[in-house]
């Protein structure tokens, strides 16, 4: 590989997990938009890189590779208009003390905070709660350097600007994104273990409801849930005091790891109050959140879906759960955006930590698929799954749409690559 200088680069790039290596004759990292402006004009075919936690090709490219991380890096809050505008390449931990320390808060986040603002928003990423969206739901305005060199911005209320946010790098590169924020606030979190069957089944939307953000985490073994981790947004009154029962579960007896035989150190802490960027998040910015030898995938079912699509899954757990590392429930509140997985209605997420085979989990993906198809099941677009561009156009209402923004935005294919030409194949 080559990068931007003409230098000859002998480091394999690789995403987060290492299962994708990047086939980009270069990669550049440009230290100003200016820069990024004539790289991206003078490309063949260009794509953006942000940290890499993707987990197919959605950042691969055979022509140049942009890094966002060397563009300068700016925080500006407008306290009156309660937004912030960041560098699109920033890592939310690199940004949420900031926000903190100025009384504001973002609404939610996801489970690691290493991940890049620009990157989350792009594939539709989220946290957990039943009235939380997903992270693109808080931005406002983008700016991008489009396939001829331009920067061009788009905000709320732009007639494509639900089209651009949730755009898999299809539209150019994002260099500066604007996040509503809402005042700062403190999470209280804590795990139960063993949550029994019947108030899975029985009692969804109360589970899922009893804090801001809950997640609940399964092997698929069986009853009960392995683990529920619930965090409680904290009001005037304080801390609380955690009961030791709670809906069958008991009260973890000290810090835990949602994967078994994983340090709990690494995880944000449970117990005590702290500030919402502490809490909110399962892992911490200052450790691996694992070792990186793992594969993730992830649907999305409508949210009154959710215990049936459960059921469905219970029944082919055999086939998958020798290849599970750990699954994840969570739900997600609806958005208008056209490409989240949340577009149209409140949903539920199935997320599945593989061991890192992919020969062994594609055709378990198929079959979880094949599972929930009867209730509409959108794949992550940054992590694997093999739905076909057919379906993909029935699952999205407005996927004819985006195709026509991608061929208004890159009539060229500047930003096209292999992953958007097989799930887009009609676009320019």
């Amino acid at each position: 590989m080559i990068d931007h200088s003409g230098r000859a680069s002998s480091v394999r790039r690789t995403n987060w997990a290492g299962n994708i290596s990047f086939g980009a004759r270069r990669l550049h990292t440009p230290a100003s938009v200016a820069e990024l402006q004539d790289i991206v004009a003078a490309a063949g075919t260009v794509r953006a890189l942000g940290t890499g936690h993707s987990f197919n090709t959605i950042a691969d490219t055979t022509g140049d590779l942009v890094s966002v991380a060397g563009l300068p890096r700016s925080i500006e809050i407008d306290r009156e208009a309660a937004t912030a505008t960041v560098s699109a390449g920033l890592r939310f931990g690199e940004l949420t003390d900031t926000l903190h320390r100025s009384g504001f808060a973002l609404h939610n986040l996801g489970s690691l905070p290493h991940i890049s603002v620009a990157g989350a928003c792009a594939t539709g990423t989220h946290g957990s709660g039943v009235g939380n969206r997903s992270l693109a739901g808080a931005v406002r305005a983008l700016e991008l350097v489009t396939a001829d060199g331009d920067v061009v911005t788009r905000q709320r209320g732009d007639q494509d600007f639900a089209g651009a946010v949730v755009s898999l790098g299809a539209l150019g590169v994002v260099t500066r994104v604007t996040l509503d924020l809402v005042p700062a606030f403190d999470v209280q979190q804590w795990v139960y273990e063993g949550l029994p069957r019947d108030e899975v089944i029985g009692r969804f939307d109360a589970v899922m409801s009893e804090a801001y953000s809950v997640s609940l985490f399964t092997g698929w073994r069986g009853d009960p849930v392995d683990q529920v981790w619930l965090k409680r947004r904290l009001t005037g009154d304080g801390p609380l005091v955690a009961p030791r029962r709670w809906r069958g579960a008991t009260l973890a007896g000290g810090p835990r790891h949602p994967v078994p035989g994983m340090p709990a150190g690494h995880c944000t802490q449970q117990g005590d109050a702290g500030p919402w960027h502490a809490r909110l998040p399962h892992f911490r910015l200052e450790f691996t959140p694992s070792n990186g030898e793992e594969l993730q995938s992830e649907y999305f079912v409508a949210r009154s879906d959710a215990v049936a699509a459960y059921e469905a899954l219970e029944r082919i757990r055999g086939s998958f759960a020798p290849l599970l590392q750990i699954g994840e429930i969570r739900t997600v509140a609806a958005d208008d955006l056209w490409l989240s997985p949340a577009q149209g209605g409140d949903a539920v997420a199935f997320h599945f930590t593989w061991v890192p085979d992919t020969a062994a989990v594609t055709p378990v993906l198929r079959k979880i698929e094949e599972a929930l198809a009867p209730f509409g099941a959108r794949p992550h677009w940054g992590k694997v799954f093999t739905t076909e561009p057919g379906r993909l156009r029935e699952l999205y209402r407005y996927y004819a749409d985006f195709e026509e923004l991608m061929t208004r935005f890159d009539p060229t294919g500047t930003f096209r690559n292999d992953f958007l030409a097989h799930h887009f194949p009609l676009a320019g």
